[in-house]
């Protein structure tokens, strides 16, 4: 059992719900054997380990909701969250994603943690480097990709479809993936260029023709 003055010391010295080890080491620095007081912790579920060298509070100690936006950018980066999770997150995909998806310059990794599974998909960097957002969820900031770029990474990403031709977009996107027509008439055509600038692909640029043509409804 940890003492409860020790907690509240604790939480007065680590105002954040996630933190890495450093910042653990440091509130604990002052005891003789912080790596033993680390164990008792996590022992106890006064903190949770999310990863090797990441933390958060246990649900029983926190102070607000840890948003796994949040946690995504933080278990592996640089990364932003993007493809099918950002698709569901922005309201573009009727479906619920489980698995928070994101997109990166390292290599694809994928992780199971006390949150749920964490995927990443690796882009080379001028395809990663554009379309990015910066959102706002309990107090929390994180990056997430723009509706327009976290479909050019599901279009580039899945394999199973070719892209070729243009025409086939109807099909993929309207069937396979479910997406209102009128949602994909509204998506910002100056971004999507910009999107299809970076990725230099003929996949997106048939990606890109295909909404150019859509028809923006009268009442958006």
């Amino acid at each position: 059992m940890i003492p409860q003055e020790f907690i509240f010391h604790l939480r007065q010295k680590i105002a954040v719900e996630v933190f890495d080890y450093q910042v653990l080491a440091d509130a604990l620095s002052g005891y003789r054997k912080p790596r033993d007081a680390i164990t008792r912790l996590l022992a106890s579920g006064t903190i949770v380990r999310i990863k090797k060298g990441l933390y958060c509070f246990g649900e029983a100690f926190r102070k607000e909701p840890v948003s796994r936006e949040y946690v995504a950018n933080l278990i592996y980066g640089p990364s932003y969250v993007s493809l099918d999770y950002a698709l569901a997150y922005h309201g573009l995909i009727p479906e619920r994603v489980e698995t928070v998806t994101s997109v990166t310059t390292g290599r694809s990794r994928e992780f199971d943690t006390p949150f749920g599974a964490f995927s990443y998909r690796m882009l080379l960097r001028p395809r990663y480097s554009v379309g990015a957002l910066l959102e706002t969820a309990d107090h929390l900031r994180f990056l997430i990709a723009s509706p327009e770029k976290a479909l050019a990474d599901k279009v580039w990403t899945d394999k199973r479809f070719s892209g070729r031709p243009a025409s086939d977009f109807d099909a993929y996107l309207s069937e396979d993936l479910r997406i209102d027509p009128e949602d994909l008439a509204v998506l910002d055509r100056s971004r999507l260029q910009s999107i299809a600038r970076s990725y230099d692909s003929a996949k997106i640029k048939n990606l890109v023709a295909y909404l150019e043509r859509l028809e923006v409804p009268a009442h958006a």
